[in-house]
Formats: structure tokens, C-alpha cells, sequence
């Protein structure tokens, strides 16, 4: 042990303690000195790689493979060819005599709202499933996938023990008194249920096929105002219920259900347009090629029977010089079940999604796939003028709500109406141009509710 000299015994304890250290400081780097240069070297070396590698360390976590989806499809290819010019509207309904007995019919809604920014996910916090749980790999993500991960934290996670199948199943089996003569889906992504453009829109359904079942998959819909609104329904004999979406169940076995998956776990962004509008162009594509039917829009009036048509998409706009179509849409789709068009379309969905892009995901998409496809074998389907379908264009649907000025709109406005009453299956109603429209007074859209309605001057209206 060291001790002070005694000739110094004033001298404070941590001084000569002081004294002590610098001496063991001399005697070491005198040691170091007599050391061969190149050891010296070495453990300057040792230092560094040591220093270095604990500050430019990086742990990269390796995320469980996903399993590969199974390409189980099997299309009902039959023979005959896509033409991009209509065939005419009387020829395709004559071509198409035989009444499909156990057609399934749909109509998904479609959000045609203004651009909602995605921070307005919370539409699906109704739903009583919830998105799966961080996990540590999660805090790992590029920044930009965590960042969709916050914005999806709202999107339900369906388990397979879901009743949708069953249910499903259950109401079309119908009893011995009633049966489904026609089967009609809709589907309400949103958190507001129906009002008054999307009860018309049932009550045209009815009275066009009245021994139809309808099953609206909505996530508002089952609710105590969606019950109001389908009591008079059920109350008048037809067959209607509504029922929560099991998304796992629709997109199984399809691009949709890797797609989806990828959503969930923020891999996709979701984009600035609504999400829920997006994910209704995916499910009536899922549902026909499931189910097979008729997809419509609830912005949709059915006016006739569709019973005689199959595997038929409707023109939007034609190009006056060639007389071709310009753009379809997807309002109102009508295929059987395992169509490879549907397969097409499904495919270019999870391919090329893109949610900043209004309709890029909608009319958009199935306007480019058929327009590739060309006259490609092995996809039978006919395209019908825009009259079928969309009469009037989204830029001009103001004219049917307006009701006559003068003697001169007066006669235009009969003719119109004449035209849609002998020619026109539905009218697509563009509710992001029309829904605060009023129907004006002797317009053709008043015209058309009072041909369509089944509750007519009801207090059903004033939901």
C-alpha cells in the first residue's frame, strides 16, 4: 500500500494519492515504449475493428416468408372473341335467349365521391374485427411502410370462422314458399348507410325482378337505421337482408386475397382516394368471379329485366370517327362464374394498384385489360353501346334532372325520355355529379322514379 512521505504530513491524502496515479501512468508508457512497434501496431488494429464494428453495426430482420398464393383457377373459357365495336343492343339480348335460371346478380356500390383524403379510414371501426398486432419486425419497416400501417390500423381482419358463407348459403336456399329467382349482392363500404338515391336504386331491382334476393354486404347497413330502411321491404314480401363483409372469404384463392394481405400489413399504399371506394372495384370483381351475376352500382336504376343478357360490360363514351368504343366502365358487369375476363381483371388490380389515381383502379382498368386483349381466342363477351347502360354521360346527367323551360327543351326532354324508356336496360346516375342535384318538376328523372318506385310518395323517403 502506498503512503505519503513523512516528510510531508501536512500534505492532503488525495494529493499523494495524485502523485501516486502519475507515477503508474510513467510506468506503463514506459513499458508500451519498450514493446516491439509492430504488437503496438496490432492492438491499434484490434481497437479499431472493434470501435468500428460496434458503431456501423446493422440489424436487418428477416420477416417470415409468405407462403405463395395457389393459382387454383380454373376459367370457363368458351369460344368466340372480344370486339372492341359493339355488337348491336337488340342482336346481343337476342343472342343471349337463354334465361340464366340460376344467374347470380350483384351490385357492389361504388364510392363516387369527391377524393377522400386517407386519414378517413376510420370507416371501418364499425366492424368487430380488428387489423393483427405489431409485432417487432413491424418497428423494423422503411418508414414509408410504417406510415401505412397507421393509416390501415382501421381495416378488419376476417377470420375464417366467419358465418358469411353459411348465412349466404342459408338465404338464397330459400323455403318451400319462396325461392330466388334472380340473385342480387350490393355492398356499402362506407360509414353511412343508404339514402334516399340508394333505396330508389332497391326499390328499381324489385319492381324489374320481384322474385329476386338481395343481400347487401355493408358494414353500416347493419344497424338500427339500416333495419328502418329495409323494414318496408321486408315487410311488402321481398326478400333482402344485410350482412358484414368477410373479405378473407371473397378473395380467397384469387390476386385479391395476396393483395389484401399485403394491405393489411401496410405493404400497399392506400393512396389519397378512398379506400373504400377502391376496395368496391375489387369485390364486384371477387364476387362475379365466385358467383357469377350481375354486378350494378347503387347509383343504378334498373329499368328492364337483365335476365336474357350474359358476359357483357357496357360502353361508356364512343369514338364518334370509328364508331369504337373510347372508354368502358364498370357500373354495371355481367358474367358467369370463373370468366377469365374476371380472372384479367383481378389479376390488373393487384398488379397496378394505385389509390392517388381516381378510377385508375375502376373504369380505367377494365378499359386498358380489354383493350389489350384484342381480338385474343378464349374470352366471349360482347360490349354494348353506351345507350345500354349510360345514356347520358356524367357531364350532362344535369339534363335529366332539369325540368322543361321552353317549348323547345319541352320536346327534347320527351324525346330523351322516350328514347330511355324503349332502349336503356339502367341508367347510371354518376352520384358524384348528381347526388345534390334536386329532380326538378317534369324532369326525365321524375319521370323514371314514378315508372321504377314500389313505396311511391311513402314516408320512406324521408329517411
Amino acid at each position: 500500500m502506498y503512503e505519503c512521505p513523512a516528510t510531508k504530513p501536512s500534505e492532503p491524502f488525495l494529493l499523494c494519492l495524485l502523485h501516486h496515479l502519475q507515477d503508474l501512468k510513467r510506468s506503463i508508457l514506459a513499458l508500451l515504449f519498450c514493446l516491439p512497434t509492430s504488437l503496438f501496431a496490432l492492438l491499434l488494429l484490434l481497437l479499431l475493428l472493434y470501435n468500428g464494428f460496434s458503431v456501423f453495426y446493422l440489424h436487418l430482420p428477416f420477416p417470415a416468408k409468405s407462403p405463395s398464393v395457389p393459382a387454383n383457377f380454373s376459367p370457363v373459357i368458351t369460344a368466340g372473341e372480344p370486339m372492341r365495336k359493339w355488337s348491336s343492343f337488340s342482336t346481343a339480348s337476342s343472342s343471349s335467349s337463354s334465361k340464366l335460371a340460376s344467374s347470380v346478380m350483384y351490385a357492389t356500390k361504388e364510392e363516387n365521391s369527391p377524393v377522400i383524403l386517407k386519414t378517413q379510414l376510420p370507416l371501418f371501426l364499425k366492424s368487430r374485427f380488428s387489423i393483427l398486432p405489431l409485432t417487432n419486425s413491424t418497428v423494423s419497416r422503411p418508414r414509408r411502410a410504417r406510415k401505412h400501417k397507421r393509416k390501415l390500423k382501421s381495416v378488419p381482419f376476417e377470420a375464417w370462422s366467419s358465418p358469411f358463407p353459411v348465412r349466404i348459403a342459408e338465404f338464397f336456399a330459400g323455403n318451400s314458399t319462396t325461392s330466388c329467382k334472380f340473385r342480387f349482392f350490393m355492398t356499402r363500404i362506407s360509414l353511412k348507410s343508404f339514402g334516399d338515391r340508394e333505396v330508389l336504386a332497391m326499390e328499381s331491382l324489385f319492381n324489374s325482378h320481384p322474385n329476386a334476393c338481395l343481400v347487401i354486404v355493408s358494414n353500416s347497413m347493419k344497424s338500427r337505421r339500416g333495419n328502418r330502411i329495409l323494414r318496408p321491404f321486408l315487410d311488402n314480401g321481398f326478400r333482402v337482408m344485410a350482412i358484414d363483409p368477410d373479405y378473407d372469404y371473397i378473395f380467397k384463392d384469387t390476386h385479391a386475397e395476396a393483395w389484401f394481405d399485403r394491405l393489411r400489413k401496410g405493404s400497399v399504399d392506400p393512396g389519397e382516394v378512398s379506400l373504400g371506394q377502391n376496395l368496391s372495384n375489387l369485390l364486384r370483381l371477387a364476387l362475379l368471379y365466385k358467383f357469377g351475376g350481375i354486378y350494378i352500382d347503387t347509383d343504378v336504376i334498373v329499368l328492364k329485366s337483365f335476365s336474357k343478357l350474359r358476359n357483357v360490360i357496357g360502353a361508356q363514351t364512343v369514338d364518334l370517327a370509328t364508331g369504337n368504343w373510347s372508354r368502358l366502365n364498370n357500373a354495371v358487369l355481367i358474367f358467369d362464374k370463373n370468366h377469365p375476363l374476371l380472372y384479367k381483371f383481378i389479376e390488373e388490380f393487384a398488379l397496378t394498384f394505385d389509390g392517388n389515381k381516381w378510377g385508375h383502379n375502376g373504369p380505367y382498368l377494365v378499359s386498358r385489360v380489354v383493350s389489350r386483349l384484342g381480338g385474343r381466342p378464349g374470352f366471349n363477351f360482347t360490349v354494348l353501346p353506351p345507350l345500354a347502360f349510360y345514356p347520358v354521360d356524367w357531364s350532362k346527367i344535369r339534363s335529366l334532372f332539369r325540368g322543361p323551360g321552353d317549348e323547345l327543351h319541352s320536346k327534347w326532354l320527351h324525346k330523351k325520355l322516350r328514347q330511355i324508356q324503349s332502349r336503356s336496360l339502367a341508367v347510371h346516375l354518376w352520384n358524384r355529379q348528381s347526388r345534390k342535384l334536386e329532380v326538378e318538376k317534369g324532369s326525365i328523372i321524375s319521370h323514371i322514379e314514378s315508372d321504377c318506385c314500389i313505396f311511391c310518395n311513402s314516408a320512406l323517403s324521408s329517411l
